[in-house]
């Protein structure tokens, strides 16, 4: 049978590209956001939903259940960002930051995590971000959300090694989206100064990490962040 993958935040973007390329693979993927698919594919599933929304996300992932009875795959790809001088960012600005980044983290690899280890396979990628290693100013929040996912991300990997799954985490450097819009320019030059590459990230860089931690050959890899562009932590 295709394999399943479940890739959250579909609507645009990372998330949009990694449904197409997916598809192109002739997996079957399965998709949310919080505004309607304009993706149309007999192997695609789209479900309206904020990702911190745990009644939601466990009937999503039980009628994902039903409908094939296995998820291989799960890249936790929802996420916002912010860039803010801490004395200025309101207190909802940090939980709608932690909401959609860490809790939706956690709600969908618990969920997951629990269908994965009944078939004891699975491939579970979480994403981080340059800002943490950075420690650029004005990302505090975001970068903390982060940093809360990269401590998950290595604790539970041993929680459910024996069940043969991975869990490892990816950190991208800026990619030309939405998500940098609001960003002004000079800091964004600042931002790839500091990298060992000195160029925005692409969609393809950012597939070449998550498909390496989701090859089987990769049963030996977990626990692992890899940042993009050359960023150390």
């Amino acid at each position: 049978m295709n394999k399943v993958v479940v890739i959250t935040g579909t609507s645009k973007g990372i998330g949009k590209f990694l449904v197409q390329y997916y598809l192109l693979k002739n997996y079957i993927v399965i998709g949310c956001s919080r505004t309607k698919s304009s993706i149309n594919d007999k192997n695609y599933r789209h479900f309206d939903l904020d990702v911190c929304d745990e009644k939601a996300i466990v009937e999503m992932i039980r009628s994902i259940k039903k409908e094939f009875g296995k998820i291989d795959i799960l890249l936790n790809n929802a996420g916002i960002a912010s860039m803010n001088h801490f004395i200025t960012t309101s207190y909802q600005s940090v939980q709608n930051i932690f909401a959609t980044n860490f809790f939706g983290t956690f709600l969908f690899t618990r969920e997951v995590s629990k269908v994965m280890m009944k078939q004891k396979f699975g491939r579970i990628v979480n994403y981080t971000t340059v800002a943490k290693p950075l420690r650029l100013e004005g990302e505090a929040i975001y970068a903390a959300s982060k940093a809360a996912i990269e401590n998950f991300t290595q604790t539970i990997a041993k929680e459910v090694a024996s069940y043969g799954i991975t869990v490892n985490a990816i950190g991208p450097t800026p990619i030309q989206t939405d998500l940098i819009k609001a960003i002004p320019k000079e800091k964004i030059a600042e931002l790839l100064n500091k990298q060992a590459i000195k160029r925005f990230g692409t969609f393809e860089d950012i597939i070449n990490a998550i498909e390496f931690f989701c090859d089987e050959k990769s049963d030996f890899i977990t626990g692992q962040i890899i940042y993009l562009g050359g960023v150390n932590n």
